[in-house]
């Protein structure tokens, strides 16, 4: 999978989480897809933007998790800031959600994936258990 766009940091500003992108980095193209994936080898989870040549990458790597862990403790999902730009994330939660359940103890992701997920959003899948 090629690297489009890659967040280099996580801040909190008030309510909202942020994710910066490299103000070097070429401004994301595309349409929020309310969509997710991931890129096991690179150990990172992609959202992904709609363009007109398909789909744009927005890799958030591990050093990103812990932010993308306090958004699934919230109800708002998070923006994506460029240049000062901010460019809302719709979807992330219910993804990001979906994704982190369906990588818990399921290798098909590969062991240094799974590992790195079951141990960085270890909190939300404990206070998840909990509630069922």
């Amino acid at each position: 999978m090629r690297v489009q766009n890659q967040v280099i940091k996580g801040q909190k500003n008030g309510d909202t989480i942020q994710f910066l992108l490299d103000s070097e980095a070429k401004r994301p193209n595309g349409t929020p897809s309310e969509k997710m994936i991931t890129d096991s080898e690179e150990i990172a989870f992609v959202y992904l933007l709609d363009d007109e040549e398909g789909y744009a990458y927005i890799h958030f790597p591990r050093d990103t998790w812990a932010f993308m862990a306090q958004v699934l403790q919230g109800d708002d999902d998070p923006a994506l800031i460029w240049n000062g730009e901010s460019i809302p994330l719709p979807g992330f939660i219910e993804e990001l959600t979906m994704l982190v359940y369906n990588i818990e103890g399921n290798d098909n992701y590969g062991e240094a994936f799974t590992t790195a997920v079951e141990h960085e959003f270890e909190a939300f899948l404990q206070s998840q258990s909990i509630n069922y």
